[in-house]
């Protein structure tokens, strides 16, 4: 009938129900809400996260090897984490993002809205990085590209470090803010903490990317993509080891359920 109060469907979880105009507003802003906010934070978060990162590289002074980098990254991680964190859960990054979605954290609809916005964030944080850099510093550092691996014998080794490294901060996530086990207040202390003692232990040895995007973003402002892959491939078969690890053995009942639902 013309004289109807228009429609929208709302899924409650148990099944899709008519709701009148006066609730549509809230139908939109609850989608907004679930897919655009989340994504939106993604790629802000990853922007500033990647940000602060390259400017540590491209700025670290030789006196203080390793600490300023991961000092930077840990502390600017964990500040986002706990300023934006309860909007999109706080990955930032595709290989936290894959372990979230196979433990139940993460709508698996949201998993390639994720990846691409962690992306472009990480290309805009890369880029604000090279704006802001003197031009000497920046190509000195390489654009905070990963330049650590420089001839195929290192690849195995490399590639290995990237698996663990990632697999410690993928397991503070899911652990620390995902399962209802564990999760706790001091969350993101200890994500970005794990971030800081990855980049102390293995900076070295494969420069401690741990995240595809902060590796894409700097690769790109700086044309440097010397065996660029290993750091797309080794966070993500972390993640994916993780979200498998936990999903078998670890998760608690409310994690079976939403992977049971599945």
């Amino acid at each position: 009938m013309s004289g109807e109060a228009p429609m929208c469907e709302m899924d409650l979880g148990g099944g899709k129900v008519k709701a009148t105009s006066l609730q549509a507003g809230r139908c939109r802003m609850s989608s907004y809400e679930r897919y655009v906010q989340p994504c939106f934070v993604e790629l802000l978060g990853s922007a500033l996260f990647i940000f602060i990162g390259c400017l540590s590289v491209i700025e670290n002074s030789p006196n203080t090897g390793l600490l300023q980098p991961a000092l930077a990254h840990g502390l600017a991680l964990g500040l986002i984490i706990a300023t934006l964190g309860n909007i999109s859960g706080g990955h930032f990054n595709p290989a936290v993002s894959l372990a979230a979605t196979l433990v139940g954290g993460l709508n698996t609809m949201l998993l390639l809205p994720y990846w691409v916005s962690q992306v472009v964030g990480g290309l805009i944080g890369a880029a604000l990085a090279k704006a802001v850099s003197v031009e000497e510093r920046f190509w000195n550092a390489s654009g905070a590209a990963f330049a650590t691996v420089q001839d195929q014998e290192q690849v195995a080794v490399a590639l290995g470090t990237e698996i663990i490294l990632t697999m410690l901060l993928a397991l503070a996530v899911c652990m620390g803010a995902i399962n209802e086990k564990t999760k706790g207040p001091l969350a993101p202390f200890s994500i970005g903490f794990s971030v800081v003692v990855d980049i102390l232990a293995g900076g070295g040895i494969s420069g401690a990317c741990m995240n595809p995007a902060r590796a894409f973003g700097p690769a790109v402002m700086a044309s440097y993509w010397d065996f660029h892959w290993i750091y797309w491939l080794g966070p993500l078969l972390a993640g994916l080891l993780v979200g498998l690890l936990i999903r078998l053995f670890i998760g608690d009942e409310k994690t079976r359920l939403i992977l049971k639902a599945r």
